[in-house]
């Protein structure tokens, strides 16, 4: 292996294969694609290989042979005493420079090193540390939530709509004289004020009793997702078939009972004004860390190769990718809907991407300069910590997990610790 240092911390790695190791390649592909070449005078996957490559020439099977090639010799070479010493930190970018019949394989990878990181200050960065307060307001916009999580919903017979309403209706919706998809619906109940219909819908149903049949005209939005509607006028036709309203339980001693361990109002409301301090003083406290690592980042240098960025904002894109997976969505689906490809995505994480890769690094940097040590009781610790959040038993998963992966728990607790240490 032939390794030449790049501008930007990037690395070219030379790779020979010998011109055996070629030929057993080259085997390979022929009887992997033997089946699917006609050779007059043969029958189908008979034709001997010196007959094809004599018809099509020997470079009908070099695609294969190099694709079942590389991975491995990538592989051998990083797993080497010099490769080991590279720190490759991105995926390489492959190409082929010899490939011949009778001669050795050769190819390049381009890939990405661990760049190196010059700390600045990164203690005592003078970033304010905030105390949360809670106003009484606040407070009581939080029992104002709870008493409409808790309400009731009655029926209203005496008096047409009113903003605040929830209004059970029928409709079908026409654009230019004809229905179109997804404008039609049952017993759909609509809370009026909410927005949850477009332009003055939910307006133009407030003073409508029950029983009341109406023309609805809206406008669609510039920016509507579907094409076909972006823009234009359109006419709903739409009963109200009843009325409801919600009807809120009185903020007293009783609801406290109803809704909390308390038994008076007093101590659920000092309850309620303690968990929204201690959630705003988590909020500021992630706020101050956030501040005090980005100047530690800006007080660094390193320099940061694109390969790296790009090999993280495609990380970024699979994690989004499998948390909307999880709430039941295709991430292909959202991408027609947003009218964007992957690689559109892929761009817009790319800032988000340099910035994890420079907090990781520095923080990394800062760990190894303060001697900051993971102990095996400490990765026993986290990882019974991620078996409560499988609901597995900690023994159990550690079974799954590789020497890589506990190396991994290691790097990210003592990055944790670094938080820790400058965040103090």
């Amino acid at each position: 292996m032939i390794i030449e240092r790049l501008d930007h911390n990037m690395v070219k790695l030379t790779i020979e294969v010998s011109a055996d190791d070629f030929e057993n390649a080259m085997q390979q592909a022929y009887l992997k694609n033997r089946n699917r070449i006609q050779i007059q005078g043969f029958r189908k996957g008979k034709a001997p290989r010196f007959m094809i490559e004599k018809m099509y020439g020997p470079e009908v099977f070099y695609e294969d042979a190099a694709n079942s090639l590389i991975p491995d010799a990538y592989q051998k070479a990083l797993d080497s005493e010099e490769g080991k010493a590279l720190d490759i930190v991105s995926q390489p970018e492959i190409d082929v420079t010899q490939v011949e019949k009778g001669k050795p394989f050769i190819f390049t990878a381009e890939a990405a090193v661990r760049p190196e990181v010059t700390l600045g200050e990164y203690m005592n960065l003078g970033v304010e540390k905030k105390t949360a307060e809670v106003t009484d307001e606040e407070v009581e916009n939080e029992l104002q939530k709870t008493r409409e999580q808790n309400a009731r919903t009655i029926t209203v017979e005496d008096r047409p709509s009113e903003m605040g309403d929830i209004v059970v209706i029928d409709y079908e919706g026409f654009c230019e004289g004809e229905a179109f998809d997804g404008g039609k619906g049952e017993n759909h109940e609509l809370e009026l004020g909410s927005h949850s219909f477009i332009d003055t819908f939910e307006d133009q149903l407030v003073g409508k009793n029950a029983g009341d049949e109406v023309d609805v005209n809206v406008t669609f939005p510039e920016d509507y997702h579907a094409e076909n509607l972006a823009g234009k006028p359109a006419l709903f036709k739409v009963k109200v078939n009843s009325i409801k309203k919600k009807e809120l339980p009185e903020l007293d001693d009783e609801f406290a009972e109803e809704v909390s361990d308390f038994d008076t109002l007093a101590e659920y409301r000092e309850d309620v004004k303690k968990k929204l301090a201690e959630k705003k003083q988590g909020e500021l406290d992630n706020e101050y860390r956030d501040e005090v690592l980005k100047k530690a980042v800006e007080n660094a240098e390193m320099d940061i190769p694109q390969a790296m960025i790009d090999d993280q904002a495609r990380q970024l894109v699979n994690e989004q990718a499998q948390r909307m997976q999880q709430m039941g969505l295709d991430m292909k689906t959202y991408l027609q809907y947003t009218g964007q490809t992957a690689q559109d995505l892929q761009n817009q994480m790319k800032d988000q991407a340099e910035t994890r890769i420079k907090n990781s690094l520095v923080l990394s940097a800062i760990a190894k300069k303060e001697n900051i040590e993971i102990s095996e009781d400490d990765v026993k610790a986290e990882i019974e910590n991620m078996a409560k959040m499988y609901q597995m038993e900690a023994d159990q998963l550690e079974t799954y997990l590789s020497d890589t992966d506990k190396e991994n728990i290691k790097n990210d607790l003592a990055i944790q610790k670094a938080v820790e240490l400058i965040s103090k």
